[in-house]
């Protein structure tokens, strides 16, 4: 299939990586050289701007930051809007406030272009092992023509329903690991300072009632220097969802807050750390 691929990040570095493995014939666009040329060198097309990446693809896919990027990459000057044909569909990987999909929806229906949401899980490891999940929000029919894109990275893939309703499952999604994040890293640190060895506390919480897959990678866990930032303002989209709903989220609150210390101090602390 004839894809477009916008953001090459983390995750989307990884998943266009396997959309050119997988036979796909794919153009990339990223404003910075270095993943293009990587793509470039798998066999991807390098595009010189968002409209000129769009122009003939079926597909169209989005992993970007925040929603002013997603914005400015699907409706902005030189956007995907201003060149991609009637029938195109955008997925946005991205995770943005449900109402900017919605909005961005509306402008595409002006020219006949499907955008759905699609935010994914799983981080660059999740795409290296081709284990990504997809939440997907909006038309059915369009999902099935994005599967065989999407199943390039990963084979679960759900449709959460309308257009948005993947992005509200995201975050709730995002709100849990955050907060199990703040719960591993105080867990953690409390048993090894108490003097419990690091290696058979792990062991423990990987054999126990609090095991999750926070935990049971703790100390392996690879995040690059992006992830506060990121988990920041995924929380901030939480907290203003839950507002909107009338629901107290004091988890999500304290957790935002301290995310930079747990993400910069995430793994089990060692014994120079126990005095």
């Amino acid at each position: 299939m004839q894809i477009a691929f916008i953001g090459l990040g983390v995750q989307g570095k990884g998943l266009a990586k396997n959309a050119v493995a997988a036979g796909h014939e794919v153009t990339v666009f990223d404003p910075r050289p270095e993943p293009c040329a990587e793509l470039a060198a798998l066999g991807a097309t390098v595009a010189g701007s968002n409209a000129d990446a769009g122009k003939s693809a079926r597909v169209i896919q989005v992993c970007v930051l925040n929603d002013a990027q997603v914005e400015s990459v699907i409706a902005g000057p030189a956007g995907l809007l201003f060149s991609a044909q009637p029938g195109t569909i955008i997925a946005v990987h991205s995770t943005i406030r449900p109402a900017t999909i919605v909005a961005m929806a509306a402008k595409g229906l002006e020219k006949g272009v499907i955008v759905i949401d699609a935010p994914v899980s799983g981080g660059a490891a999740g795409a290296e092992a081709k284990r990504m999940s997809f939440m997907v929000g909006g038309s059915p029919e369009a999902l099935d023509v994005c599967r065989p894109v999407f199943q390039s990275s990963g084979d679960r893939i759900a449709h959460i329903g309308e257009l948005g309703s993947a992005l509200r499952a995201k975050l709730a999604h995002q709100l849990i690991i955050s907060v199990n994040l703040l719960a591993a890293y105080e867990g953690m640190k409390l048993g090894v300072m108490a003097g419990v060895p690091a290696e058979l506390l792990e062991q423990v919480v990987r054999d126990g009632a609090a095991q999750s897959y926070v935990t049971h990678h703790w100390s392996t866990l690879v995040l690059g220097p992006q992830a506060p930032a990121v988990f920041y303002k995924d929380l901030q989209l939480c907290i203003e969802l839950a507002n909107s709903l009338g629901l107290s989220v004091p988890g999500a609150a304290l957790a935002q807050q301290l995310m930079e210390v747990i993400l910069a101090d995430h793994r089990i602390p060692k014994e120079q750390k126990q005095s």
